[in-house]
């Protein structure tokens, strides 16, 4: 693990202080003088692991208590900070498994957007991208864990893929 620079050492320490553990670019841009500086300091971050890119614009702060550098959040915590929190659900064998239908614990957590497709890998989570369309996703049940929000495939609908599997 990389030391980290005074300024990138300050970002990190204000994202923990006001518990910004999931942020975009435009959340630390008081630290920066232009753009380009910005995006230097996030690639730098990144690559001495102090945060994980989800998407486009999100990120997530790996925090300093973390000293080795591994960290690990529950991927439904992780799939809605990736969708923005909106236009998704989690389906597949993670809902399943959430509303008690199997034992089997999911290997990956599937989620159905109408933004994105393709598979998302980060701290510890593998996450597949599905697409869907915007009425499938208008019915997801919101529920909570660790006190944040998410999207999840309703109970009935996840007992009916299940039906469709065997």
């Amino acid at each position: 693990m990389r030391g980290l620079s005074s300024k990138e050492m300050e970002i990190v320490s204000w994202l923990e202080f006001y518990k910004k553990y999931f942020f975009s670019a435009k959340d630390i841009e008081q630290f920066s003088k232009s753009r380009m500086q910005r995006y230097n300091i996030i690639k730098g971050l990144i690559q001495k692991g102090r945060i994980v890119k989800l998407g486009k614009t999100r990120y997530c702060l790996v925090p300093v208590k973390a000293k080795s550098g591994k960290w690990a959040e529950h991927p439904f915590i992780i799939a809605d900070e990736a969708c923005g929190g909106k236009d998704y659900f989690i389906g597949g064998w993670a809902a399943a498994n959430y509303w008690g239908l199997t034992e089997q614990i999911p290997m990956q957590t599937d989620v159905y957007t109408t933004r994105r497709q393709g598979v998302l890998e980060a701290l510890s989570s593998r996450i597949v991208f599905h697409r869907t369309t915007k009425a499938k996703a208008e019915r997801a049940v919101k529920k909570e864990i660790s006190k944040h929000r998410f999207r999840i495939q309703p109970k009935k609908d996840s007992r009916k893929w299940m039906e469709s599997r065997q």
